[in-house]
């Protein structure tokens, strides 16, 4: 007899997420230092949350996105695509006395990235629970958190209440903790992400980060500590070695479409937004996963972080087209 699958812990409707709404510019050499003139390209639309929600909305599923920009081009860039996209921007304030929140951005020699922000005194920074629009969180079904954009003790108050509010309406939470490692130095982060994974439904690691919230030595007892703290689903994303899922029942584990890549930046959130979209519309674990694993190496195929989002559609067609490709 065939196994049933569990029903998704994702909730059907709205999906809402809150943060950081940025401009990147980015260096065009491998290797190249700001501390020398050099090119740079962009400004390219970004923020973590951004683009998890831009690819949301490229999959089909109604998403909205509380944020700020500043009153100048950057937060227009912005706003401009999201809307474009299909992203409800009426949770984005304009600051008219700041600015957008920028990151310029160079390529390590060892494939790894140097970011220069200014998302704290920003625009962003401004985020606060006087910016939560009701109306929004009336319709949200599920609602996802970026720990990218918990740089300070506003934002995190805003995250709580947006999470409370949404779980006492019967929604769903998800988390991509996507820490940095100065962000570890912020006084409030650990108890907030503490608070956030109690309320956390489907957790979305990166391979490193599976034991970042766990007292646990290994990745499997980690895991298991996740779980059986409350967390429904752990996916984790690991790059080109793929992607993994765990729910304490079932285990699977799905190897990467073979890509070139060009720009890692956003690979991981394009994977997030497509799963949660994906779970979202009922898909089951095994084509979300297939999905969202298609988004994430698409992604990295193209120069700039949300350059890279694709509709399903789209994400069919790059699976057909890698399916015969070798590995190498």
């Amino acid at each position: 007899m065939a196994k049933t699958e569990a029903k998704p812990d994702v909730r059907p409707g709205c999906i809402l997420t809150m943060g950081e709404i940025l401009v990147e510019i980015l260096a065009t050499e491998i290797g190249q230092s700001f501390r020398q003139a050099g090119t740079l390209i962009g400004p390219f639309a970004s923020g973590a949350p951004a683009i998890f929600i831009d690819q949301v909305a490229k999959c089909g599923s109604p998403c909205a996105i509380i944020g700020c920009v500043g009153d100048d081009d950057f937060g227009a860039l912005n706003v401009e695509r999201l809307r474009e996209d299909g992203v409800d921007v009426s949770g984005i304030s304009v600051i008219k006395a700041a600015t957008t929140g920028s990151a310029f951005v160079t390529y390590r020699k060892d494939g790894d990235r140097d970011f220069i922000y200014n998302i704290t005194n920003s625009a962003s920074g401004h985020l606060s629970v006087s910016e939560i629009r009701e109306h929004l969180l009336k319709d949200c079904r599920h609602f996802h958190v970026m720990g990218s954009s918990l740089f300070s003790f506003r934002i995190i108050e805003a995250m709580k209440s947006v999470i409370e509010t949404v779980k006492a309406n019967g929604g769903t939470v998800s988390f991509d903790p996507n820490i940095r490692k100065e962000m570890l130095r912020i006084p409030e982060m650990r108890e907030a992400l503490d608070f956030i994974l109690d309320y956390t439904d489907v957790f979305l690691p990166s391979g490193h980060e599976v034991m970042l919230l766990a007292s646990a030595s290994t990745e499997k007892a980690a895991i298991d500590e996740l779980l059986n703290r409350g967390v429904r689903e752990v996916v984790v994303k690991r790059g080109k070695d793929g992607c993994s899922y765990y729910d304490g029942k079932d285990e699977r584990h799905v190897q990467a479409l073979p890509v070139t890549e060009v720009d890692p930046t956003g690979a991981g959130d394009c994977f997030g937004g497509t799963y949660i979209a994906c779970r979202a519309q009922g898909m089951t674990v095994e084509r979300a996963l297939a999905y969202a694993g298609a988004a994430g190496a698409r992604a990295v195929t193209y120069r700039g972080p949300m350059e890279g989002t694709a509709t399903l559609a789209e994400l069919d067609a790059f699976i057909k087209e890698r399916a015969g490709v070798s590995h190498g």
